[in-house]
């Protein structure tokens, strides 16, 4: 019984033991890790991958996933970015980040939940749709001199930067839509069995709106976010994102089979992946390499994920064998 406690709590607890050990090996190996500009340029560059990682987590515990994040984070930063340098107006470019971002993940929606298309196909459609809107918009240049809308991505409410400040108030609010509202249970029952939640009572196709809604959300403000921290409307920019956010969600305990994951877990997920990628940016790592590094990451996350699932199971099957005998 013992045993089989200790066990228990090392799986649930495991991700946050493996952040406590790579922090503390990371403050061993670069004497530049634990600096405090250091570590608020951490936290600054998180921000973005922590509020994808979000949207991106509630997709997959419903059974589904976002392959066009970079793209239309692109596509709303850099119509974002137009509209307030064409209105000096914050409120503005908030909305059209946020509508353009929404628009884009309904028509997501629409394909998935109304005409079943494999989630993977519907937005790996919008990822070369999106870029390309962003780029035709653009004529493929850089939109600079952003004046004060760089303070988003860019600005300090004292010692704690502006953007740190607005994803704990997002971690929040999605920590309690999932753990205290009817769509957030609803979700985990949809990614566990859609049928069986079907049956039960829950709308699939209205939650499936609803987490596609939010995840461009999400995505609104990360668009918002980045191109600030860039100091530019970048219609190239943001390439892979969509890995980045997968990454932290799976690596935070996702599965990638869906209904399984949490708020806490993404978000750190999410400083697992920033921390191995700023230390090795301090040891000179080729990025080359980071990349390598971090689809393997995917890829042992993933197999980890599977093999749990089936030893679970397994244990599972022997129990109801030994109560039949």
């Amino acid at each position: 019984m013992m045993k089989e406690k200790m066990s228990h709590y090392l799986q649930k607890f495991s991700i946050y033991i493996v952040l406590i050990v790579l922090f503390l090996v990371c403050s061993l190996i670069s004497p530049y890790f634990l600096k405090a500009s250091n570590l608020v340029n951490v936290s600054r560059q998180l921000c973005v991958g922590i509020l994808i990682a979000f949207g991106e987590m509630l997709l997959i515990v419903s059974g589904f996933l976002d392959l066009s994040v970079g793209s239309v984070l692109a596509l709303a930063g850099v119509l974002s970015v137009s509209s307030y340098k064409s209105t000096q107006s914050m409120l503005v470019a908030l909305v059209v980040a946020l509508s353009v971002a929404v628009i884009c993940n309904l028509i997501n929606a629409v394909f998935v939940a109304n005409f079943n298309v494999p989630a993977f196909i519907a937005t790996l459609g919008m990822q070369q749709a999106a870029r390309g809107l962003a780029l035709y918009y653009t004529g493929g240049q850089n939109i600079l001199q952003l004046g004060k809308y760089v303070n988003i991505g860019q600005g300090m409410l004292g010692p704690i930067p502006i953007p740190v400040i607005i994803v704990v108030l997002i971690s929040i609010a999605i920590w309690y839509v999932v753990n205290n509202t009817r769509y957030g249970r609803g979700i985990y029952a949809i990614g566990g069995s859609r049928s069986a939640a079907e049956a039960s009572g829950i709308n699939a196709k209205r939650s499936i709106y609803t987490s596609y809604i939010i995840n461009g959300l999400l995505v609104g403000i990360a668009g918002m976010i980045f191109m600030a921290r860039n100091n530019s409307g970048l219609p190239n920019g943001a390439v892979g994102y969509e890995m980045t956010g997968l990454t932290a969600a799976i690596v935070g305990g996702t599965s990638f089979t869906g209904g399984i994951g949490t708020v806490s877990g993404t978000i750190a997920g999410a400083f697992i992946i920033g921390f191995l990628e700023n230390v090795m940016n301090l040891l000179g790592v080729d990025p080359y390499i980071q990349q390598v590094i971090e689809g393997a990451i995917i890829v042992l996350a993933v197999a980890f994920d599977v093999v749990s699932k089936s030893k679970k199971s397994q244990k599972v099957i022997l129990v109801k064998e030994t109560e039949k005998k």
